[in-house]
């Protein structure tokens, strides 16, 4: 009977110890479950991102770096929105200087270009016909040497009266003369506007030079800072204007120089049909007289 109770209170005892480590058990469970979520919440937080999946800077940071790029605040178009009316009023003269420049030389090259053709046609057709009105017909109306030509025929026929008093020869010479110096004036239309340019660009430029660095330095003086970056930003825009008063001055000098050397090659041409012309025209008059 002893040994029964012995037994009975021992399995009571085992099965309460039992009872109170479940119920610890129970217990404890939620909060290592709750550390274990808190260590896997860490370790994912401080885990790197796959490269395929980093996601792209935003818009707005991508687009203020392209404007940092973009955008010169020492450049022209900084000068340009910052400038006054006379630095305005400079540009304004420069660019039209480069314009007029460049207008100027392609017309002219254009121009010498037809006048050589001009000269080819008239030494295959002019010469090969039978009088000078048949070979002045000949020709295109705009030509030069068909002017020439017609001038030199009006001197011949217009050679009476009064004007009889003067020498065949005299007279002719002075008709065929008056052309030539007409046509070489028509080749030396805008070369003066050339040599304008290439004389006055760069002392323009120098103006609106001067100008801008009296406007950087009062600025500078009335905020009364003069570090670099004060000093750098406004006369390099000043200086802008020496560079484009340069860039104006070289293409018109060069422009005007290779022009009047053509002018010469083309007027050699001229003076060269002329000088036969005056020739044919003295022959065909003797033999009138005849």
């Amino acid at each position: 009977m002893f040994r029964f109770v012995s037994f009975v209170f021992g399995l009571l005892r085992s099965s309460a110890v039992l009872t109170v480590m479940m119920v610890i058990a129970v217990l404890a469970t939620p909060a290592v479950y709750a550390q274990g979520s808190a260590a896997s919440e860490a370790a994912t937080a401080t885990t790197p991102p796959a490269a395929s999946s980093i996601a792209p800077p935003p818009a707005h940071v991508a687009g203020a770096a392209r404007v940092e790029k973009v955008d010169n605040p020492y450049g022209l178009a900084a000068m340009v929105a910052h400038s006054d009316w006379v630095a305005l009023s400079v540009l304004f003269i420069v660019g039209i200087m480069s314009l007029g420049s460049w207008y100027i030389i392609f017309v002219k090259v254009i121009e010498q270009a037809k006048i050589g053709g001009q000269s080819k046609d008239a030494t295959k057709k002019f010469w090969d016909a039978g009088t000078v009105r048949q070979g002045a017909d000949l020709l295109a109306i705009n030509s030069p040497f068909r002017f020439i030509a017609e001038a030199g025929l009006d001197a011949s026929k217009k050679h009476g009266g009064m004007l009889g008093q003067i020498d065949l020869n005299t007279w002719v010479t002075m008709g065929i003369q008056r052309a030539v110096e007409r046509v070489q004036s028509r080749l030396q239309d805008g070369l003066a506007f050339l040599a304008t340019v290439g004389s006055t660009a760069p002392f323009v430029g120098l103006f609106g030079t001067v100008w801008g660095i009296l406007n950087a330095l009062t600025a500078i003086g009335v905020a009364g800072q003069a570090s670099i970056d004060k000093v750098a930003g406004p006369v390099g825009e000043a200086l802008i204007m020496t560079a484009l008063g340069l860039a104006v001055a070289v293409p018109a000098v060069l422009g005007y120089n290779w022009l009047v050397r053509r002018n010469k090659a083309v007027m050699d041409e001229v003076r060269a049909f002329s000088a036969d012309l005056h020739a044919v025209l003295l022959a065909q008059g003797s033999l009138n007289k005849a």
